[in-house]
């Protein structure tokens, strides 16, 4: 059990050790069950690109519980159902987007040889997918490395904004924004130009028209609850040589959550993501390239409370 589960002193999930091959990523531990993959959502939680030696509590199932919903959407036919008359069948009829998730359910043949019980509800159990090098960044909001750019600039990746827009401020209409993916360090912020470039004219457009198509009907869910999606990042992958949605999706590792009745645009705002965490470690004597000390216990129970808050304001019901 010890060998298998590595937790902190308050019970954070930071490592898992499966006997099946293994990537671990930043936060998430995939494994290789043949056929398909186990994704397993840790406690982890990064900052300036490092894994800090703290966990958040119960955040890998939290993000488990927004991505299902978020899936659970799009099957429903809520989001993505028409995403323009380019993407048609055969028939001529607009194409729904697909998605990798099977199940989060632990698997059988897991269960048969761990205990599962420390991996029930941070399992995503998926489609094996060929990984398409880019992350697809939609914004509806001037934030971030957004605002930075656009402060030196004027423009987002290529996309010339307005002058005089303030931190935060609503875009008039949502923009794709892609970036190269990174196995270490940072994404690198490109140009649709740069992708199309890479990706070729046809796969960029769709993955243009898919992400805005995901990210306009999820804000719509999202304003029915009170939230703001600021901006997100998608990825996706190719299975049997179908595009589709893969990774998670629309939680508060991959988007900015606010809540509606406190925006304010021309300065931050208060989000529903580690963003407390990286403010926290901003105003310490951590020096940002050295290990990062461990997060006080009111750190890391304070950011656990936000992306719970976030995922009870969507959801509509309180995280058992």
């Amino acid at each position: 059990m010890n060998d298998t589960y590595q937790s902190d002193a308050a019970g954070a999930l930071l490592s898992t050790q499966l006997p099946f091959p293994r990537r671990q990523g930043k936060v998430r531990d995939v494994y290789d069950l043949g056929d398909r993959l186990l994704i397993v959502s840790s406690d982890r939680i990064s900052a300036f690109d490092y894994i800090l030696p703290t966990g958040i509590p119960d955040k890998g199932r939290l993000l488990t519980a927004m991505s299902r919903f978020w899936f659970e959407q799009m099957d429903a036919g809520r989001i993505g159902q028409n995403i323009g008359s380019a993407s048609t069948d055969n028939s001529g009829e607009p194409q729904s987007i697909s998605h990798h998730l099977i199940s989060t359910n632990v698997p059988e043949d897991v269960a048969a040889v761990v205990d599962p019980k420390p991996l029930e509800g941070r399992v995503m159990v998926t489609r094996k997918a060929s990984v398409v090098p880019f992350e697809c960044v939609v914004r509806g909001y001037l934030e971030g490395s957004g605002w930075k750019e656009y402060q030196a600039t004027g423009e987002v990746c290529g996309v010339s904004l307005p002058a005089g827009l303030k931190q935060c401020d609503q875009l008039s209409e949502a923009i794709f924004t892609p970036a190269t993916k990174a196995d270490e360090g940072h994404d690198e912020n490109v140009s649709y130009e740069v992708m199309s470039q890479s990706l070729g004219e046809e796969q960029s457009s769709q993955l243009r028209r898919m992400s805005l198509a995901i990210y306009q009907d999820a804000s719509k869910i999202a304003a029915e609850r009170g939230l703001l999606i600021a901006d997100t990042k998608f990825e996706f992958g190719v299975v049997d040589g179908e595009l589709m949605l893969i990774d998670e999706v629309l939680t508060p590792d991959s988007s900015r959550f606010w809540a509606a009745d406190e925006y304010e645009p021309g300065h931050s705002q208060r989000s529903f993501d580690k963003q407390f965490v990286r403010e926290y470690l901003q105003e310490s004597d951590w020096d940002r390239n050295s290990p990062p000390p461990p997060l006080p216990e009111s750190i890391a129970h304070q950011t656990a409370d936000r992306y719970r808050e976030g995922y009870e304001r969507l959801v509509g019901k309180a995280f058992a």
